[in-house]
């Protein structure tokens, strides 16, 4: 399912993944692991895996991810990833868990 992503839906569903790793404001070790096996597995070029390490140090831009914008084949593999980002550190706060409940009815 992976491999049918285009460059920018990879680049759409990282985002995703990191503003989810951002939620509780503060992005923990093992988010980060997650991340880069998320980075690995989805064969980030060198382009893609620099916009990523910078969504770590700054979480992507609100304006950036409207879930409208996934397109509607893939939007169970972005639920299921954010869910996995949040359960990824092993806690999942109020605020995670609001924003998944929030994704899953907007991709709905």
């Amino acid at each position: 399912m992976l491999d049918a992503l285009t460059r920018e839906d990879r680049l759409q569903l990282m985002r995703f993944v990191c503003s989810f790793a951002w939620a509780d404001l503060e992005v923990t070790a093992m988010e980060r692991e997650f991340i880069v096996t998320m980075v690995d597995r989805l064969d980030l070029d060198d382009d893609e895996r620099e916009q990523v390490a910078s969504w770590l140090e700054v979480p992507p831009r609100a304006d950036d991810l409207d879930p409208a914008d996934v397109p509607r084949e893939h939007r169970q593999l972005f639920l299921d990833a954010a869910r996995a980002m949040i359960l990824s550190d092993g806690e999942v706060d109020d605020v995670e868990a609001e924003n998944l409940v929030i994704l899953d009815q907007l991709l709905r």
